[in-house]
């Protein structure tokens, strides 16, 4: 099977997976579900993913402001790290609204929701956020 073709029914799989596969819950009360590929069983586990995206048309700001806005929104990030199992962060490569993303070890929403709109940068108008439960295999890793 082409590799394209193959992770799209994979995605395909890991959306469909909780309504086809039946949903349940791990040790740690994360929302799971497995599925089988050839001889590999997957177990997918829900996490949260957290888009910031800019703000429409906000103002222009001087450059010393904005950046103090931007320094502690970095910190603001390592901090979510330290406390909130923050696992995966990184901004977006293009210039679009999309500006960056976070995936937190945590399947609440509303929980990671209230966490990041506590961000520096989204209490000062510049970022808002999108946040979905997110699914991935277990033992999932960057190269």
């Amino acid at each position: 099977m082409r590799p394209l073709l193959k992770t799209g029914l994979i995605s395909i799989l890991m959306l469909m997976g909780a309504s086809v596969w039946g949903q349940s819950t791990d040790e740690e009360g994360f929302p799971t579900f497995t599925f089988e590929e050839g001889d590999t069983t997957f177990t997918m586990r829900q996490y949260v993913f957290v888009m910031y995206v800019a703000v429409p048309d906000r103002e222009a700001l001087p450059e010393d402001e904005a950046n103090l806005i931007q320094q502690a929104h970095m910190e603001y990030i390592n901090q979510m790290a330290d406390e909130h199992n923050l696992v995966i962060a990184g901004p977006m490569g293009d210039d679009s609204d999309w500006r960056g993303i976070l995936i937190f070890n945590d399947h609440d929403v509303e929980r990671v929701r209230e966490i990041v709109s506590q961000d520096p940068a989204v209490q000062a108008g510049r970022l808002t956020i999108e946040v979905h439960p997110w699914w991935a295999a277990r033992g999932s890793k960057l190269p």
